[in-house]
């Protein structure tokens, strides 16, 4: 899937990407919702992505401990043996990562040293967006990105994009999935910007993420 630095993270391997797009989907809701729910099982998971049960089981793991899926019992009215739940750490109220919350404070301390050291490195999106950028360049250099934030254009350059050379069919998905994992990064820092959309390119190697101040903050 990658061509130059090494690739790590969450999206190191597609049977990952995969798990995480199935996750980000939502499985079957209730009878009549029309709505699907967040929560997947392992039979779920497996039947979604082909992969077999001990596959996804390990790659869960490793997606849980770096804060990027949540599990949880089921919740059952009825008798027998609740169900393990898998979602993806969204950020939201009933689905945050206190591994992700961790990870988003000690990535704001470290910022902090920095800006003491070097205060020309300073955003002036104020604290909170500041805190955010932290997290968020702290996943993708973990993820085997080189990013390069413009806070004025509020844009993320991540070319030459490690994962180029792969399919080229299998890029929206990964794309998806990578901006979901940045939503909820930033969601899970706290503050007003949000991942947007990955900005189209005829080239494979360019990758410019598009950040978006809420309303409420750009009012």
């Amino acid at each position: 899937m990658a061509n130059g630095g090494p690739v790590c993270g969450p999206i190191s391997s597609f049977s990952r990407v995969r798990i995480l797009h199935a996750l980000f989907e939502g499985g079957a809701g209730q009878a009549g919702s029309g709505q699907p729910r967040s929560e997947r099982t392992i039979g779920e998971l497996c039947e979604a992505t082909g992969l077999h049960p001990n596959t996804v089981r390990e790659h869960l793991q490793r997606l849980i401990e770096g804060g990027y899926v949540i599990q949880a019992s089921e919740h059952r009215t009825t008798r027998g043996r609740p169900r393990t739940l898998y979602s993806a750490a969204t950020g939201t109220s009933d689905a945050s990562s206190p591994i992700a919350r961790d990870k988003a404070k000690a990535a704001a301390e470290r910022g902090d040293l920095l800006r003491r050291v070097l205060p020309a490195s300073a955003s002036a999106l104020g604290r909170d967006a500041t805190y955010q950028l932290d997290a968020l360049i702290e996943h993708l250099e973990e993820s085997g990105f080189e990013p390069v934030v413009d806070d004025e254009q509020l844009t993320v350059d991540l070319s030459p994009c490690p994962h180029a050379a792969g399919r080229a069919e299998d890029r929206p998905m990964l794309c998806s999935v990578h901006l979901g994992l940045m939503q909820g990064v930033l969601t899970e820092a706290g503050g007003p910007l949000a991942a947007e959309a990955v900005r189209a390119s005829a080239l494979p190697a360019d990758c410019v993420v598009q950040l978006r101040l809420t309303e409420m903050t750009a009012a």
